[in-house]
Parts: C-alpha cells; structure tokens; sequence
C-alpha cells in the first residue's frame, strides 16, 4: 500500500480509531499493529507475508534460544554454552541473509556468472537464470531483525518473550517498507510499556507527515515527470542540460525518500511512537563524510555498528581504516540493489571519504551558519568581523563542492549500466556548454527546488521544517494555517497533474 495512495488516506484513519477509541490496552493494541501491518504489507502481494512472518519468527526463537542457554548451564557441556548461543546466532543471520540473497541478489549473480561463461567460452547458461521477484521492503526489515538478534547476543538489549510485541517491531507499517531501519532497544521498548494519546505529538506529526507529502508528491514527483522520459536520450543534451537532467533527480530522489521517512516518521506518532531520524538537511552538508552523516542515518549507523566497528573501525591502521571504509561502502552500495553501478557509487563515495582523511580536510558536522553583522567598533573588533564572513563563504564554497561531489555520485546510482554512467558523466565535462537553451523541465520544478532549499537553511535547527511555532511571523495561527492550506492546495494540484510514482526505495 502506497502512503500517496487512496487506500491509505482511508487506512490510516481506521487503524487510528481503533487503536485508540477501540482497543485501549497495549496488548490489544500491539495485536492492532501487526494486524494492520501485515495488511499494509500485503496489499502488495499477501505471498510475501509468509517471508516477514518466518523472517519474523526466525529472529524471535534465535533470541530466546541465546538467552536459554546461557542461563542453562549443564555439568561437563561438549560445547560451551556461549559456543552455543554463538552457533545460534550464526545460524539465524545466515538464513537471513540467505533469504535476501536470494530474493535480491539471485538473478544479479545468476546474470553475470551467465555473461561471463558466454564472454569465456560461449557457452549459455540458460538453466541459472531464474525471473525471481524482488519483495518490497526485504532489506530493511531484514536488517532489523538481523539487528535484535545481533543485539541479543552482545546482550546489548534483553530478549522479548512476547511474540505479538517483537512482530509489531519487526512490521510496524509506518516504517515497514523503506525505513527508518530501528534497533530494538529504540523501538521495541515501546511496544512494552502503555501508551497515551499525546495531542501535541500528534498534532507535529501531522505537520511533518504534511511536509513529507509536499516532498514528494510536489517535488519528487514532478522532477521524476521531467526526467524519466528523458533519460535514455541523455546524448541529445549539452552539458548545461545534464547538469540539469542530474540536478533533477539529486532532489527527487531526496525529496522521495526523505518525503517517506518524514511521512512514517510523522504517522508513527500518531500511534504514540517515535522513530529515529532518518535525514537531517543533508545538502547544506559541508563534506562528503559529513554528508553520510546527515543522509539515510539509520542505513549507516547500522553498518558502523555491525560491519565497520567490528573490523576495527578508525582505531587501526590507516591501511585498515582504508580498507574498512571501502568494504562498508561497497557493502552499502550493493545493499542498495542488484546492479554493479550501485556498488561503484557506494564505492566512488568510499574513495572521496579516503580522500578526506588523507588530505586532513575538516569534515566537522557544522552546517552553514549566517554570518554575522560586522560590528560597529574599529580595530580589531572590525578585523574580527571580516574573519567571520570570510569563514561564512569558506562554508557555502564546501557546501557548493560536495552537494557537486553527491550530484556526479547519483548519477552513476541512476544510470542502467556502468557505460551509460562513465558516459553521462564523461558528456556533463566534456561537452561543449554553447547550447544554454534550458529544455528540462519549466522554471516552477527550479524554483520550488530553490524554496525547498531556501526553507530548509532557515529551519536546520529543527526537526522538520514546519516547527515554527517560535518564529515571530508564524505566532499568529492564521499564518501558519495558511502555510498549511497553500501547502495542502499544491498536493491535491500536483497529485492529479502527475503521474503517481511509486517511492523509489521500496526496490531496494
């Protein structure tokens, strides 16, 4: 079920009522969740049911067997008890992953191992090429549930007992499909303890399940209308119109995904839930390390957690440092899809990171910041003054370079093949810029782009970007509510102007 979808416009108020005018305990509730997930879910395809509900079951047992024997300890074990718990471990993350493997990463190998034997020895290899479907959302509630067990065993959060709370974890429909991906001990804890209807919470997670849909069904949507009948002729266009065509779906894809998490994010609370950020404004980043951390937060805290941390992290040598940033962003790049172009943009991200440690550049979380009035005294005060405009323009310089840097970077995560990326990239340099006749897309997509831009530098300090209950121009409830019905009146236009696109993470 699509978010930007009439089903879910009449979902969503259903599971609202009854989850808290129907059944008012948190048992009750809880049962509500995965009910009402496991519906969202297989609004899809209800085959795909019995993947989460294994996925789920699977992850549940693996924590309870962990937790049973090491409490149990036998006299004279064949095997240590702690080796027990670890072959547990080792077992569920391998069918785990033996699942997305499968249902993700099959018809990759099979393709390219079929390739490579022809380009040998010319001999087909029809017999491995399977057309196997790619279930939405596998990799995300995969990673949460490999994230419990994981969790588990370092005894970093204490097993449930309760299989309705841990499923309700693992499905949660808000986030079900394209994240947040949540750990347990953020998430299932508020599985297991009442919950009471906030109006204040509720009421803000309106408000930035509003912006998630202006995000995407007035910016991602348009740009994706703009572009996509165009790609495939990229070779037709001058550089500047590249530029533009790239332009273009840097802020769909972000206005998509992050349109999604702001949505689930902002539903969540509805239902008394709190979810991680996911994104936090990241094209005023002022680097590209500092990018990744402002940019599908979730995705890569989990890979610092389980994949980079355990190799050795930063607290090694530098080759090692090196060597561990690549694998993570390899690894990141081939989480994101079957497709050898996923993994060189994970890993031209991994080698503009190395870069930055290598040349000592200042990779600080610290977004632009205006600059301040020069002040009235001479002298030194004066000299200070001009410093700070200077450190002011330093900063919009490094945001210019690295929102450049992550354009170059998407269009190689767009492209169908590693060719036709080397070549749309090799065209945005190399072709002459003498046709500046801009054919891509009208001047509202740009400017709306620009206000996107515009509202989010004002409003970085905040969650999302419709809290401005403190802005002295936005006191007045009259103002603000005519925030929200300009905001409103652009969905509903755009919603029958365009054509619905499905959220673009829900293939990964």
């Amino acid at each position: 079920m699509l978010f930007n979808s009439f089903e879910f416009l009449v979902f969503l108020p259903i599971v609202f009522v009854l989850y808290w005018f129907v059944f008012q305990k948190r048992e009750w509730q809880n049962l509500l969740i995965v009910t009402a997930s496991y519906v969202f879910y297989g609004w899809w395809d209800w085959r795909f049911l019995f993947l989460i509900a294994f996925t789920s079951v699977c992850s549940f047992y693996s924590g309870l067997l962990i937790e049973h024997f090491r409490r149990i300890r036998p006299p004279q074990p064949l095997l240590t008890q702690e080796g027990k718990a670890r072959i547990v471990c080792a077992v569920n993350l391998v069918v785990n992953f033996l699942i997305l493997g499968v249902f993700k990463y099959y018809n990759f190998f099979a393709d390219s191992l079929a390739q490579m034997v022809w380009g040998l020895f010319h001999y087909q290899l029809d017999w491995v090429t399977l057309n196997v479907i790619l279930p939405v959302g596998i990799s995300f509630y995969t990673f949460q549930a490999l994230s419990y067990t994981i969790d588990v065993y370092r005894k970093d959060v204490p097993v449930t007992k309760n299989i309705v709370e841990f499923c309700a974890f693992i499905s949660f429909f808000p986030q079900l499909v394209a994240g947040p991906i949540e750990r347990a001990k953020n998430l299932l804890p508020q599985f297991q303890r009442d919950r009471h209807f906030d109006y204040v919470q509720a009421v803000d997670g309106c408000r930035q399940m509003l912006w998630g849909f202006f995000k995407k069904v007035v910016i991602a949507d348009s740009c994706a209308a703009s572009l996509n009948p165009i790609w495939d002729s990229y070779a037709d266009y001058s550089g500047i119109n590249l530029w533009l065509l790239a332009l273009l779906f840097t802020f769909q894809i972000y206005c998509d995904f992050s349109g999604y998490s702001d949505i689930a994010i902002g539903c969540s609370r509805l239902f008394g839930i709190r979810l991680l950020s996911n994104f936090n404004y990241p094209y005023l980043s002022r680097s590209i390390p500092e990018f990744w951390r402002r940019w599908h937060i979730s995705l890569m805290t989990w890979f610092r957690d389980y994949v980079y941390i355990p190799l050795g992290g930063s607290r090694c040598a530098q080759w090692k440092v090196i060597r561990n940033t690549f694998i993570v962003f390899g690894v990141s790049g081939l989480w994101h899809g079957a497709n050898w172009t996923f993994v060189c943009w994970g890993l031209y991200h991994g080698t503009l990171i190395v870069l930055y440690k290598l040349l000592h550049i200042d990779t600080k979380d610290r977004v632009i910041s205006p600059p301040l009035t020069p002040p009235t005294q001479e002298g030194k005060a004066a000299q200070e003054g001009k410093w700070q405009w200077m450190s002011h323009m330093k900063d919009v310089c490094r945001v210019v370079v690295t929102f450049g840097l992550a354009v170059v970077g998407w269009v190689i995560f767009r492209a169908e093949n590693i060719s036709q990326a080397w070549d749309f990239v090799s065209r945005m340099f190399l072709t002459a810029f003498d046709d500046f006749h801009l054919r891509l897309g009208s001047i509202s997509i740009y400017m709306t782009i620009l206000l996107l831009m515009i509202v989010e530098y004002l409003q970085r300090d905040k969650v999302h970007v419709l809290q401005f209950s403190d802005n002295r121009l936005f006191r007045p409830a009259a103002f603000r509510w005519a925030v929200y019905l300009v905001l409103f009146a652009a969905i509903f236009y755009y919603s029958f102007n365009n054509v619905s696109q499905e959220f673009i993470y829900f293939q990964f």
